[in-house]
This record gives C-alpha cells, structure tokens and sequence, in this order.
C-alpha cells in the first residue's frame, strides 16, 4: 500500500510524484500503471497525504493522466447553491459568482500553489475554522467561501475592495496597511472580481429585467479609494 505525507507542493510537483509513486508501484505489481488509483487528502497544515488504499472518505482520487482538463461545473448547475448560501449570508448572488469566477473558473478541483482549494479557493486552515470537511465538494466550499466572505464584510464594515483584499492577501495586510495593500496581485484581483461582479449584475439585468437592491443584501457601498472608514 502507498501511503506518504509531505508538504504542500505546486500542482505540477504533485502530479510529478504521483507518477512517480505509480511507476515505482508497477515494479511490484502485475497490474498496468494506467489502471491504478492514487487518493490525495490535505490536512488542515497543508499537508498531502497520498495513498492507492484510502481508508478515510476524504480521500479524492487523482487522475494523472497527462494534459486532463478538470471539467467546469457550469454556473447553472451551481446556481440554487449561490442563491441559497447569498440569502443565507446576505450577499449578491452576482458577487459570489464573480468571486467564484476569478478563484477557480468553476473547477471544483482546482488547487492553488498556496494550497487553496476548490470553488473559492479556501485554505485548508481556514476551512476548518469555517467547519467546511470536504473543500472538493461544490455545497461545502460555496457555503464556507460566502461565510467567510461576509465574516469579511462585516469585519471591514461593508468595504467591498478591503474584503475582497482580505480574502485575497489575508486580514492581517489588510489591517496593516488600513487600505488596499500595495501588492500587485491583490489589487489585480479585486479589480478582477469588481469587473466580473459588474458583468453578472449586467447580465441579470438583461435576463430578468431586474436586479435586487443592495440594501436588501446589507452590503454598504465602498470607499473609492478602499480604505478603512472611520470608526464611528
């Protein structure tokens, strides 16, 4: 049985390894290299284990079959979980699309150099605060990404562009530098998930004719320079 931990690596390093563990394998097994499985779970370190036995159901098969496209859940199928967890968590349906969109092009599969997982991208530790067990499973990342979006909202007092640089870059920048931080990815992707929050508002109102108020999602609207206002 293989059955090995080692540190997070970047995706390519990871499928690297799991070839390698299945070519090693095929040296003490008749059966073909094509036809073994090897199971991946990441701990709440960041730390892989990877096993051909998996004995907990956390456990996720990986494919590494070379070039494989993980298939895209379309925005239909994940559309009665956005508009449950937006209700649930007060949010616009468009923003949790649009962070959805930037984080993971809505590959339920996708994993991070930084070992973010999933439709939203949460880190390992930050999901077990969120009490979210299975980071692949589209319900419980969507649940647990909307959750800590909004933790973040609340936190920087309805500023959109500080809460999307929180769950970009983390709290603790946002907070040191008491506006945006002048790091270039971050403000890249809050500019990213603006620019698609403000595509999917514009295409639910092409389709419906409307679009629900922010008031009704309780999300005050944002400084334009993304500081942290005042405390009142």
């Amino acid at each position: 049985m293989l059955n090995h931990k080692l540190p997070f690596a970047s995706p390519c390093t990871r499928s690297g390894l799991a070839a390698a563990l299945l070519l090693g394998s095929s040296v003490l097994s008749p059966v073909p290299p094509l036809h073994a499985e090897i199971y991946q779970y990441i701990d709440a370190k960041g730390t892989i284990s990877l096993t051909n036995v998996p004995s907990d159901i956390r456990y996720r098969r990986v494919d590494i079959r070379p070039n494989r496209l993980h298939p895209a859940i379309s925005e239909q199928e994940l559309e009665p979980m956005i508009k449950r967890f937006s209700r649930q968590h007060q949010l616009h349906p468009a923003l949790i699309r649009a962070v959805i969109k930037a984080e993971s092009n809505f590959d339920p599969r996708a994993v991070s150099r930084s070992g973010a997982i999933g439709l939203m991208q949460l880190m390992p530790q930050t999901a077990l605060q969120l009490d979210v067990r299975d980071l692949y499973d589209p319900e419980d990342n969507i649940g647990g990404g909307t959750k800590y979006l909004r933790q973040l909202l609340d936190r920087f007092r309805g500023n959109l562009p500080l809460a999307l640089a929180a769950y970009n870059a983390g709290e603790r920048v946002v907070d040191r530098y008491r506006t945006l931080p002048p790091i270039d990815e971050t403000r890249q992707y809050v500019r990213k998930v603006l620019r698609y929050y403000r595509t999917f508002l514009a295409r639910d109102l092409d389709s419906t004719g409307h679009v629900i108020p922010s008031s009704e999602y309780a999300m005050a609207p944002a400084s334009p320079e993304g500081s942290i206002p005042p405390a009142q």
